[in-house]
């Protein structure tokens, strides 16, 4: 019987391109390589390189062999990583929920290096409204939230502040809105507002509906688009719209109360429904070591 060494071997060779460079990055000496070929090649009675140069080159039937040997090895690797998550007691899922307006790219890449660091853990990632997510995390349906924080205590969750994020309010270049110097409520309450509101009809506590004439929507980027069509005018996390605002799409109101924006803060919900564990702890850890600022995730000062 071949064993997993023996297929270790072949595919090495196949991808350094001779026996000596495989040699060298198995750290083995080059006659236990060829041994290594020749004996997998008389178990399972199959030429799998031509020897007649000094490169050895694969045979027809070595061809066909090599990727069901790589498929093998990576099985083989597979259930290792298995065992020794099991042996550790790593989680097998990891939820995390993110309201849909903070989920970006910069955000993906800090928790990229989690997928290396526990390969066997299914990750699950969820973009949703802040009231969604905190159900989720009290639920135990997520560890984790990230969300906009408001200031009531969470007595059934974890909670660390991870930065703020602004707001602005904004309008269609052509809306009336735009027009004026300087924008108070009572001008506001004037025009048809775009609202942002979850499944369950929960609003924003800082950017709830104040005009009689309201559309909603459950989605920050959908009010975006609303905007930009001219249906009303709406409250917006900056980093959606600054672009459309630099390229004249989309007006920021000179608001009265709010001139240049408000802030909010942005927090890390951990869930205590399910036990902590070594993937949730390094999730934790890994988040806590960057801020939410001027509308980026940077590492924070130490």
């Amino acid at each position: 019987m071949y064993s997993f060494e023996q297929l270790n071997v072949f595919v090495t060779v196949c991808e350094q391109g001779s026996f000596s460079a495989a040699a060298r990055k198995l750290k083995r000496a080059q006659s236990g390589v060829s041994q290594a070929i020749a004996n997998l090649e008389i178990t399972i009675n199959q030429e799998l390189f031509n020897r007649e140069k000094n490169i050895p080159v694969l045979t027809e039937n070595g061809k066909a062999l090599l990727p069901i040997a790589k498929s093998i090895l990576h099985q083989q690797k597979y259930f290792d990583q298995k065992v020794e998550s099991l042996t550790k007691e790593y989680e097998h899922e990891l939820v995390i929920a993110v309201d849909e307006s903070l989920m970006n790219s910069e955000l993906l890449q800090i928790l990229t290096p989690l997928a290396d660091q526990f390969p066997i853990t299914n990750f699950d990632i969820i973009t949703t409204s802040t009231f969604d997510v905190e159900e989720l995390v009290q639920k135990g349906k997520a560890q984790v939230g990230i969300v906009y924080a408001d200031s009531e205590l969470k007595v059934d969750m974890d909670f660390f502040l991870l930065g703020q994020a602004r707001f602005l309010t904004i309008a269609s270049p052509n809306h009336e809105l735009t027009r004026l110097p300087i924008v108070q409520d009572s001008d506001l309450k004037r025009y048809r507002q775009c609202v942002h509101r979850s499944a369950k009809q929960k609003e924003l506590w800082f950017s709830y509906g104040i005009s009689a004439m309201i559309w909603y929507a459950n989605t920050h980027q959908t009010l975006v688009e609303l905007v930009h069509n001219g249906i009303g005018w709406a409250n917006v996390p900056e980093l959606l719209v600054k672009k459309n605002i630099q390229q004249g799409k989309i007006v920021s109101l000179p608001v009265a109360h709010e001139y240049s924006g408000w802030l909010t803060p942005i927090g890390c919900l951990v869930s205590r429904s399910r036990s902590s564990g070594p993937v949730l702890a390094s999730v934790t850890d890994l988040l806590q070591r960057y801020c939410f600022v001027d509308e980026h995730w940077e590492l924070r000062a130490s």
